[in-house]
């Protein structure tokens, strides 16, 4: 409410402006409205009239227009609000998740949920009407999955036999070929229990896909095209086909499998430059069979980062990858000041900047040791001094631009990080092996590349998939021989492989994370109606929440009590 004057109605549309009516016979309905407490449900009818000249709002969809009250009614007053519905109010974020079905109020919410189903709507679209898909919804309880995320158990009223939330329908997808349905599709709800990040919730929604008889590159067009078919329109266009790099390219330019190509400063490798030096450090590096000496070049870091920025870049490092920075800074003058200039003679030093492409005031970012740890360490300080960068005013990522990549050739298997003796999936354990190196699946299962893809958007990976294994008999080889797990657990998959199961492969996408890199949100949380916190906990309506022993007695279970808690219960 205004001056007393004008009032402003808010619906699923937007926000209309309200004349109220200041002569006495409508005296009752100004009263109304005015002593009305903001965010109550209120009915008008009146006449829809222009704004008088010069009182036109053009920042409104219904700027030029008003009503003028003639009749109202209050259908549900509001109490006193938790905080206020605008979008530029601070307000927590426990705050907000108990008050949700407030929340949802805000312009932001409402954008972006409406966005959501604009853009899952014309996926199906595209899947079902015009690419032939089945939309199959596959079942929520089912058994536990070996290897992979920690999944959810449901009890059941036999004794010590469990549910599992599926973290995918993985095996139900692939059944799904087995059975004829060549082209299947699901907005799939799914479970993992390893808390909740910033892009991780305990359940979450992929758009799940799986194809009899085609490639790698068949599925790769295809969610090119669905992409481009569904993207929204106020977010321009897409190019397709996206760029595509391997595993190997990606971790060693950018340090990881989901690089973010949207700004430079990618990884250069100066080994060999670096090989006639006599730098102690360098050559003792150089020495080991995967030793390599790396280095990034951070524009303009002399003149936007403090030293303190570069000792927290260095001890980042140190504490997460043990690893030893170096850094080389380019003065105005054009002269370099590091430690290791006295080891280089006049030439080498400007060959190094040459061969990093280095300007005046830039820092280099120097690491030397095994291959991929100095690879991943850089990888992580490149997006480190991005960040910082940017905190001091220099723009590196456009949020508003999309670089889309494929990312593959990945290993078929990766030592686990308890037991590198050990191998786990670097995908999931139905992975086929690249074609070229299945031969080595049975003599070095460490050297097979996988027909495993991702795709990534600005950094965030939002997709993967891969072709499956359809011989049981290879199926079984890689369950039992390489990973180590039992098979049994996975008896009614590999005997449907045995009954003419047709070549096939999938992806999925998940959609909260595509979406909310879209809206540019800085969680996932803010494109889900009713999202979990950050532990996992519905803070609205207090879930998880205890049960009592006679709920439990169906289901064979007894909470054990830790004391300190049973204290407190009594109390």
């Amino acid at each position: 409410i205004r001056q007393g004057l004008f009032l402003v109605l808010r619906d699923f549309q937007g926000l209309t402006q309200i004349i109220i009516p200041q002569d006495e016979a409508h005296s009752h309905v100004k009263k109304l409205l005015s002593n009305a407490p903001v965010e109550s449900v209120v009915r008008v009818t009146g006449i829809v009239s222009p704004r008088p000249p010069g009182q036109e709002n053009p920042k409104m969809p219904t700027g030029d227009i008003e009503v003028k009250v003639e009749t109202a009614e209050i259908l549900n007053s509001c109490k006193k609000l938790p905080f206020e519905i605008k979008d530029f109010v601070k307000k927590s974020e426990a705050l907000r998740m108990q008050y949700r079905y407030l929340d949802l109020r805000s312009f932001q919410l409402q954008h972006n949920l409406r966005l959501r189903s604009q853009m899952v709507m014309k996926m199906r679209e595209y899947l079902c009407n015009l690419h032939g898909f089945v939309d199959v919804e596959t079942p929520t309880l089912f058994k536990r999955t070996p290897g992979g995320a920690k999944e959810f158990i449901v009890p059941s009223r036999e004794v010590g036999k469990f549910y599992s939330l599926p973290q995918s329908p993985q095996q139900f997808k692939q059944l799904l070929m087995v059975g004829g349905l060549d082209r299947y599709f699901q907005v799939a709800r799914c479970y993992r229990d390893e808390g909740s990040r910033p892009d991780r919730q305990p359940e979450f929604t992929q758009i799940d896909i799986e194809m009899s008889f085609v490639d790698q590159a068949g599925i790769q067009r295809l969610i090119e095209g669905l992409l481009q078919h569904s993207w929204p329109e106020e977010k321009g266009s897409i190019t397709t086909p996206f760029p595509s790099m391997t595993y190997e390219e990606a971790l060693a330019g950018y340090g990881t499998d989901k690089p973010d190509t949207r700004f430079g400063m990618k990884i250069v490798d100066i080994s060999d430059f670096l090989r006639r030096s006599n730098i102690p450090f360098v050559q003792n590096a150089l020495s080991y069979p995967h030793g390599a000496v790396k280095a990034i070049c951070i524009p303009q870091g002399m003149r936007y980062l403090k030293n303190k920025d570069l000792e927290s870049l260095k001890e980042s490092a140190k504490s997460q990858f043990n690893q030893e920075i170096m850094e080389i800074i380019c003065r105005p003058d054009g002269s370099l000041k590091s430690l290791l200039t006295k080891f280089l003679g006049e030439k080498q030093q400007s060959d190094l900047i040459q061969a990093l492409n280095v300007q005046m005031e830039d820092v280099v970012l120097l690491a030397a040791g095994e291959h991929n740890q100095v690879c991943s360490a850089l990888g992580s300080l490149r997006l480190e001094s991005a960040d910082l960068l940017e905190a001091a005013g220099l723009v590196l990522r456009d949020p508003t631009t999309f670089h889309f990549l494929w990312v593959v050739d990945f290993p078929l298997f990766l030592p686990k990080e308890e037991n590198p003796t050990e191998l786990q999936s670097a995908h999931h354990p139905f992975t086929a092996p690249h074609p070229s190196d299945a031969s080595l699946l049975y003599s070095d299962p460490t050297k097979v590349r996988s027909q495993h893809y991702d795709l990534v958007l600005n950094g965030n990976e939002v997709g993967g998939g891969s072709i499956r294994i359809h011989s049981a008999e290879q199926q079984r080889f890689v369950l039992e021989k390489v990973l180590k797990e039992e098979s049994e657990v996975l008896s009614h998959l590999l005997e449907a492989l045995e009954f003419g199961a047709p070549p096939h492969g999938g992806i999925a996408l998940g959609l909260d994370r595509l979406i909310s890199l879209i809206v540019d949100a800085p969680s996932i949380r803010d494109v889900i109606a009713f999202p979990k916190s950050f532990r996992g906990r519905d803070l609205m309506g207090n879930a998880p929440d205890y049960v009592t022993p006679e709920e439990l007695e169906p289901y064979h279970i007894h909470v054990s009590w830790p004391l300190a808690e049973k204290e407190a219960k009594k109390n």
